[in-house]
């Protein structure tokens, strides 16, 4: 059995660097960008979990006909859950991807 694809990359925004991951197997992937405040990522990522730990982190959702499968799939998707954290930082439903990472390099 192959291994399954993992990919780290560095990504530019007009506030700083952020690290996209992809990883994808048959049948399945995820993705997210990471800042160093927190991360905008796909629907594999538990916002309970998030708000337990304190981490600021912002959902978006693909679909099977357009899945989130590549880090920059997430630029223009919307984000439909925010941590407390994240919220707490500026990110807000709604956004793009693109607009929270943005907000979260600009967080102090």
């Amino acid at each position: 059995m192959a291994l399954p694809h993992s990919e780290n990359r560095t990504l530019e925004f007009d506030g700083g660097q952020a690290i996209g991951t992809t990883h994808q197997w048959p049948g399945g992937q995820y993705c997210a960008i990471h800042t160093a405040n927190g991360l905008v990522g796909c629907g594999i990522y538990d916002i309970r979990s998030a708000n337990e730990f304190s981490l600021a982190v912002a959902i978006a959702r693909g679909t099977p006909a357009k899945p989130l499968r590549e880090p920059e799939d997430l630029f223009d998707a919307k984000i439909l859950e925010v941590s407390n954290a994240a919220e707490a930082l500026g990110v807000k439903t709604g956004m793009t991807g693109r607009e929270a990472v943005e907000t979260l390099l600009a967080a102090k």
